[in-house]
């Protein structure tokens, strides 16, 4: 599984990596490209969220052991039955120096039903760790992929700024040998205007994708994010969606989590049965006494052994309603269960649908309708150079053509996001035929 690939290569580099990043965090910040797989890496090891919950699976990890046990034995040491009068030991025969050792016994299962919800907790904490981890990568990849789509968006807004640049060039030309018109310069102007303003919104949008990165990075906020300029663009073929919901049901963590608060509440239900039977106390106790007897033979030690429990008796229903909160609480848990089972096929399906129209929409924007629109716009221009187009016809083409391409870039960002979304919903990279 995805998260627990992670998780062995994690354990393996963690000094190392933590070591780089310290003494070369300057370096790799400045001067590295960051790619998707550098970045997800360096979530998990530095995110202070997910290094919480890992904490609070190792302290829930260690109650099992706690609440399995015995109580602790009880030492005691009673003086007993000595005369306030005189206070001798040796006055009256039945004053006594006592030492005892005594247990508390739960009634049997109860121990076990103890340990048994408290190890349910333990492992729901466990998979809660492995969820966080599929939620931090997924949205690692996110914002990534926002960032590859901004950065590619201001690239094609400045390669069409250079063009509109030798749009103006033309129209001035024509319009200092009297072919042209003034308007035309204007209008190149006014959608130079226009792809500044494009400019300086993709930057702001960037400006605030990056600081989210550094967030979940644990970065500082002014740490610049440097992507790299190409990727591969193929989408691969994802598996049906009947393979990967039932991948889902077994491999996503959240689903593991939930069934096991299931099952602590289920011993929660039993041991709340349980406390209808009683809880013993035994104990051993040897007194000491001094002095003789009237006839003037030694006072002999005396020993003692005591045996007592608690009457549960049920007359205010206390009982009855705490087996009836647990199982309430029982009753909860499954419907949760069952609710969230629904959920995460529901995002299965969402987030496959949402890769397959993606994808189709970048396929079509690659191969069809971008060739298209550059040989549109290329027409368009030598026509206008030779005035038998005019000069807004030719700048629309162009625009066209620049939001073509925008959306293809764009298309294919979401598809990758819709990929990131669909691995933290099915718990695993394996989703791919």
């Amino acid at each position: 599984m995805y998260f627990r690939s992670y998780d062995h290569v994690v354990a393996l580099l963690r000094p190392i990596l933590l070591s780089v990043l310290v003494l070369g965090s300057t370096t790799l910040q400045a001067g590295e490209l960051l790619s998707v797989e550098v970045a997800v890496f360096e979530a998990l090891v530095n995110n202070p969220s997910l290094a919480a919950i890992e904490a609070r699976a190792e302290a829930l990890a260690a109650i099992p052991d706690q609440v399995g046990a015995l109580p602790d034995p009880r030492l005691s040491l009673k003086m007993l039955n000595l005369p306030f009068d005189t206070l001798s030991f040796t006055q009256e025969g039945m004053t006594q120096l006592q030492v005892g050792y005594s247990q508390m016994l739960p009634y049997p299962g109860k121990l076990a039903l103890r340990s048994q919800a408290a190890t349910h907790e333990a492992r729901a904490a466990k998979s809660e760790v492995a969820e966080r981890r599929l939620q931090l990568v997924r949205d690692v990849k996110m914002v990534w992929w926002n960032l590859f789509y901004l950065d590619r968006a201001l690239e094609v807004v400045a390669r069409n700024q250079m063009l509109l640049e030798q749009f103006v060039n033309v129209a001035e030309t024509r319009y200092r040998v009297g072919r042209g018109l003034q308007q035309d310069i204007l209008l190149a102007q006014l959608e130079r205007s226009k792809l500044n303003d494009t400019t300086l919104r993709l930057q702001n949008m960037r400006d605030n994708e990056v600081a989210r990165l550094n967030m979940l990075l644990s970065r500082p906020v002014e740490t610049e994010a440097q992507l790299p300029v190409s990727v591969n663009e193929v989408l691969p073929t994802l598996m049906s969606l009947t393979a990967l919901q039932q991948r889902a049901e077994t491999t996503r963590p959240s689903l593991m989590v939930q069934s096991d608060r299931l099952g602590a509440a289920r011993s929660r239900v039993d041991l709340a049965k349980k406390d209808y039977a009683p809880d013993f106390k035994v104990g051993l106790f040897y007194g000491l006494r001094n002095g003789d007897n009237p006839d003037g033979s030694d006072r002999s030690d005396l020993g003692s052994i005591i045996f007592s429990m608690n009457l549960p008796f049920d007359m205010s229903r206390k009982r009855s309603r705490a087996v009836d909160q647990r199982q309430a609480e029982w009753l909860a848990q499954k419907y949760q269960l069952e609710d969230l089972h629904n959920r995460v096929v529901t995002k299965v399906q969402q987030a496959i649908t949402d890769y397959r129209r993606a994808g189709e929409q970048a396929q079509l924007f690659q191969q069809e309708i971008i060739p298209q629109a550059q040989q549109t716009v290329d027409a368009m221009l030598a026509g206008y150079q030779v005035g038998s187009v005019d000069f807004l016809n030719l700048v629309r083409s162009q625009t066209t053509l620049y939001n073509y391409e925008t959306q293809y870039w764009k298309a294919l960002s979401s598809a990758n996001q819709a990929s990131a979304r669909l691995v933290a919903a099915v718990g695993e990279e394996k989703i791919y035929e």
